[in-house]
């Protein structure tokens, strides 16, 4: 069939739906995924891995010829990036890239690929790059979820807006849409609850779950004691490591990760808290809750009693008077879920403000950023049960809808018309009135619905009434006779039946104020940032640094009085705003097949998502239309320079003189614009290249002979210095052959010592020698040239006392660095490593690698920077890899995508994983020359390296010491989590400490605590390097209390199974509960 196999849809003589299907269909069974439209992309999502995004086939898209390779999602990078560089037919501006689909067709993985490529494009010497990257995997652990349509399907929007300057990335932003919070408390069949709960569970070891207050997954019931099988959970618990590392890599602080991961933690054992009602109508919590409701109050770091009390019932004050209210079973499981929804919402709008806040761009405020958007947001949504959620995603769909019939269809034949060309006019679905239908105030569903929501005694079934009532006669909207509060809206993809329940409570997201300021007041640090933020009019988190502020209920109930379907609504239209000022790229995203098979296409579902997204008569258009309309001074700035004669009038007739130059046919002149087919782009931007080319071979040949005669006057001098050099040689030596005269006896003095050929009068007349770089290379000429003042002005070189004073100070400073920083963390038992060395050069490095092995390696002190080198000996010549020092504290190679706790461990992790992009695995240390003169004498401190056998030192002191008591050991094991802090122990009872004292000299060795030696001792021991990271590392603020609560529950659990049901609970509880007082 003819066509079948077009790579361009455009280009089908015979245009019909069936030919479409068809041409897509074959294309897709022979892994053929990507087609085009003109210019927009269809990519069919093919549910399985294919060979199409290695590095070599990046490497062929970057500034490729698009008519030269087949369609691609790289292709579409490289056309923004290049659009936005201004090498292509426009000049620099913001670009767009929209990718649309319903759920499962693929959106979210072409995100990843497409910043994956232009990270790719915009490669600079930064570690920013893979930052960005790594924003990805956090943002889809904490906001994907498995759905009945799709495995990985993003419950939340996100545009990415990358900013660039030049050529290299500057910062990003993450702008973040309408998570659907609501999955944290319930899930429907088949479905699961957000990927980040798993992958916590899966991927933290025993200790930590100890230390956070984790069980076992099949009993927290907002999990629906669901968890998974082996090869799953193993899955899980690889993606945990992921988000870790993504958390590294962007900046986040351990107390950071540790305060999230411990509040996620409470959100689990919040969902397990029941009520059930006493005689005198108080709610209490059920005996078998208690132990969550303690564990619960410690995760959060709140009291349990004030926890209790904001659960069961609501404070109010009117006129002065306080007024309690109790709630039912019913209201307390709502302030339950609230809590957990709200709680969730807020850890996640932190963690986009924190992206934002770390990817900032470091520029200066007058440098213009030229900015490329990626819009992945949730597809369209017909589920068997549609509730707020699904109402605002297709809202986000038809806007999107909307957006592309814009600009594709109206915005282009409007043009058309006004400018007088000849068209036949392409009809389309327009869905403009489906938008007026839900946001036209004062009439439309989102207004109703607001106007219901302030009214505390509406129900869902007077609102749904309400719609009945307004748009019984709308063709977009159809009555459901139904006792449930249900109701239709025709949209562009299709009729979507929506269900009222929980609508009001949804859109009003309220929680009550005794939980915000209990929250607010709690001991952890992150949760009182959270609920002492306010909320944009976008619905966007902004975390303030106070505590507590004496007006934070003032910006709270303003910010709150804003309901969350205005909020989404006023953040699409904000959204809007800069996509239509940008230039737009389209990705139409394809499902295949509704049972997420690989090789398998259902024609209907494919035929439904061609004709609701419009493809055929976006076929049409981009055949017969005009995509790319400049007008005539944009078109002649552009491109006057194809006539080579300045100063030329930015006029229509400059504008056809320009085009009569080519050999470009099929566009049109209108009265105030060119229009172009969307492929004459491409050979307008080749005639351009053609003359930069030319240009850069006229500058390269005028620079050669430029630096050549420059080069020539330098040997020219070089040579005149050596000959002068010589005569003054030969002078000295004629005096030394003259005669003399017959000795004279002289009074003795010292033998004069002999005087060499060649002496110079001072150091700054010395000629350059040529040498080598070092013992592994042949011989750069001039590589170490000093030249005297009139060749350093030759040069343009800055005086050398000058230079030499700065480098001075900055080795000073970088010492001190080292010396107060680092020190610590790179010492191993008293001694630096063996692959450590000093402030060396780049060469001293080469110089040390001369004679070894294939695969040896050394790691320097940078000279001109605070961080590392990491010198490798590679099998034709040594590489040197910048190490970074990230603000968290953890090391980087840079262009590396795993950050490192420390240098041993980079160390080791790369002597397993191969450093890129040459995959070089680290085998061999590179060791001192001597042994007694290392070249790291600089960087040891006076108190360095005081070496002291603890063990032996304090055994004395241990003998008269009684045996440790096992009650305070208990205490200590029991109060003290893995990691506690050595300042925090100083603080404690000279009893207690003297206990801790002997266990930690036991377990590690007998060194002492906080790192301080006894009075008669001067120097400070090192520490083994893990006991110090497990000492001083982060823990939940209440580890008591959460540890107490968990053995509670353990041994509840425990009861049950030895005990009949029928035993009540009210049995006695063991002694060692009363320590929670």
């Amino acid at each position: 069939m003819e066509g079948l196999f077009h790579e361009d849809l455009a280009a089908l003589s015979d245009l019909d739906e069936q030919s479409l299907l068809e041409s897509l269909s074959q294309r897709f069974k022979q892994d053929r995924i990507y087609t085009y439209i003109g210019d927009i992309l269809v990519a069919i999502n093919p549910f399985k891995y294919l060979p199409l995004y290695v590095k070599e086939v990046s490497e062929r898209y970057k500034y490729h010829e698009k008519s030269k390779l087949p369609p691609h999602i790289f292709a579409v990078a490289d056309r923004a990036y290049q659009s936005m560089m201004g090498r292509l037919a426009t000049g620099p501006r913001n670009q767009c890239i929209v990718i649309s689909g319903e759920s499962g067709a693929g959106k979210t993985e072409s995100t990843k690929l497409l910043l994956r490529q232009i990270m790719e494009l915009c490669r600079a010497n930064s570690q920013l790059e893979q930052q960005i990257l790594q924003v990805n995997p956090l943002l889809e652990a904490f906001g994907n979820a498995q759905t009945v349509m799709n495995d990985n399907s993003s419950r939340f929007g996100k545009y990415i807006q990358l900013r660039f300057h030049n050529s290299s990335v500057k910062g990003a932003k993450i702008n973040e849409y309408l998570l659907e919070k609501s999955r944290v408390v319930h899930q429907d069949e088949g479905e699961r609850n957000f990927h980040i709960f798993y992958c916590m569970l899966a991927g933290i070891s025993p200790d930590d779950k100890d230390m956070y207050g984790l069980l076992d997954p099949t009993q927290y019931r907002y999990l629906n004691g669901r968890y998974g099988s082996e090869d799953i959970v193993r899955k899980w618990g690889e993606k945990y490591s992921e988000v870790c590392n993504a958390m590294d890599m962007v900046g986040f602080q351990e107390q950071e990760k540790v305060d999230m991961m411990t509040i996620l933690a409470g959100i689990l054992s919040l969902g397990n808290i029941m009520f059930e009602p006493t005689e005198t109508d108080v709610l209490r919590v059920t005996g078998k809750s208690m132990g969550w409701l303690k564990a619960t109050a410690g995760q959060f770091g709140v009291q349990e009693e004030e926890l209790l009390r904001s659960l069961t019932c609501t404070l109010s004050v009117t006129r002065g008077e306080a007024i309690r209210r109790l709630h039912n079973q019913q209201q307390a499981e709502d302030a339950r879920d609230s809590i957990a929804k709200v709680a969730y919402g807020r850890v996640f709008g932190w963690i986009v403000s924190k992206v934002n806040e770390l990817l900032a761009p470091n520029v200066d405020f007058d440098i213009e950023l030229n900015e490329i958007g990626i819009l992945d947001i949730f597809g369209f949504e017909n589920f068997a049960v549609n509730r707020f959620e699904q109402l605002c995603i297709n809202l986000a769909n038809e806007q999107l809808q909307y957006f592309f019939n814009h600009h594709i269809f109206l915005m282009e034949q409007n043009e058309y018309k006004e400018e007088g060309i000849e068209w036949e006019t392409i009809s389309f679905k327009d869905n403009k009135p489906i938008l007026d239908l839900i946001l036209t105030k004062p009439i439309g569903i989102l207004s109703l619905l607001d106007e219901q929501s302030a009214f505390p005694q509406a129900s869902d079934r007077d609102f749904v009434d309400k719609l009945n009532s307004k748009f019984k006669s709308s063709p977009h909207y159809e009555v459901v006779r139904s006792r449930s509060p249900l109701f239709t809206v025709v949209h562009y993809a299709g009729k979507v039946q929506y269900n009222g329940g929980g609508f009001l409570e949804m859109n009003r997201d309220t929680i009550p104020a005794s939980i915000r300021d209990l929250f607010i007041n709690s001991v952890t640090p992150l949760l009182s940032v959270l609920f002492a933020a306010t909320i944009s009019r976008t619905g966007t988190l902004m975390p303030r640094k106070a505590k507590v502020m004496q007006k934070a209920d003032d910006n709270f109930n303003s910010t709150r009085k804003q309901s969350v379907g205005a909020q989404f609504k006023h953040s699409l239209a904000v959204l809007m705003e800069k996509m239509f000022v940008a230039s737009p790229h389209f990705v139409r995203c394809i499902k295949p097949n509704g049972n997420k098979l690989p090789d398998q296409v259902d024609n209907k579902r494919v035929m439904d998502q061609l004709r609701y997204n419009g493809l055929l008569e976006t076929i049409r258009i981009r055949r017969d239309g005009f995509s790319w309309r400049p007008s005539f001074k944009e078109f002649a700035q552009r491109y006057n320079i194809l006539l080579i004669k300045p100063d030329l009038p930015l006029t229509k007739e400059s504008c056809l003189s320009i085009l009569n130059t080519t050999d470009i046919h099929g566009w049109k002149c209108g009265s105030s614009r060119l229009f172009f087919k969307y492929w004459h782009q491409e050979e307008l931007s080749r005639l351009l290249e053609r003359l930069g080319t030319a240009a850069l071979v006229i500058q390269k040949n005028y620079l050669s002979l430029r630096y050549r005669r420059k080069y020539l006057s330098l040997l020219l001098e070089v040579s005149r210095q050596r000959q002068a050099q010589r005569e003054r040689e030969e002078e000295l030596e004629e005096e030394n052959k003259r005669p003399v005269s017959p000795p004279v006896p002289l009074p003795r003095r010292k033998k004069p010592q002999p005087r060499p050929r060649s002496i110079m009068p001072t150091a700054a007349h010395l000629a350059p020698v040529p040498r080598p770089r070092n013992k592994q290379f042949e011989a750069t000429p001039f590589d170490n040239l000093e030249v005297h003042s009139e060749l350093a002005e030759l040069m343009g070189q800055v005086g050398g006392e000058e230079r030499a004073r700065e480098r001075s100070k900055k080795r000073m400073d970088n010492i001190r660095w080292f010396k107060e920083t680092q020190a610590r963390k790179v010492v191993r038992n008293g001694a630096f490593p063996c692959w450590f060395h000093g402030m060396i050069t780049r060469r001293q490095a080469e110089d040390l690698m001369t004679d070894k092995p294939v695969g040896c390696f050394l790691i320097r002190v940078g000279q001109s920077r605070e961080g590392y080198t990491l010198t490798y000996k590679g099998a034709n010549r040594c590489r040197h890899y910048m190490i970074e020092m990230q603000s968290n504290g953890k090391y980087v190679i840079l262009g590396e995508d795993k950050a490192h706790p420390s240098l041993p461990d980079l160390v080791q992790h790369h002597s397993r994983v191969g450093i890129k992009p040459f995959n070089e695995l680290l085998t061999t240390s590179c060791g001192q020359t001597c042994d007694h003169n290392t070249d790291y004498e600089d960087l040891k401190g006076p108190d360095h390296l005081a070496v002291v056998d603890r063990r032996s030192t304090m055994s004395g002191e241990e003998e008269g010491e009684s045996s440790p008591d096992q009650v305070h050991l208990e205490f200590q094991r029991l109060f003290l989590p893995p990691g506690q802090n050595p300042d925090l122990e100083a603080q404690r009872s000279p009893v207690l400490r003297r206990i801790s004292d002997r266990r930690h000299r036991a377990e590690g060795g007998g060194e002492a605590l906080g790192g301080k030696l006894r009075d008669g001792e001067r120097g400070r021991a090192w520490r083994d390097e893990g006991e110090r990271d497990r000492r001083s590392r982060p823990f939940p603020r209440l580890y008591p209390s959460i540890r107490l609560a968990m053995r509670e529950i353990q041994q509840h659990f425990s009861d049950v199974q030895e005990q009949s049901p029928a035993v009540s609970h009210s049995t006695s509880k063991p002694s060692w509960r009363r320590t929670d007082s």
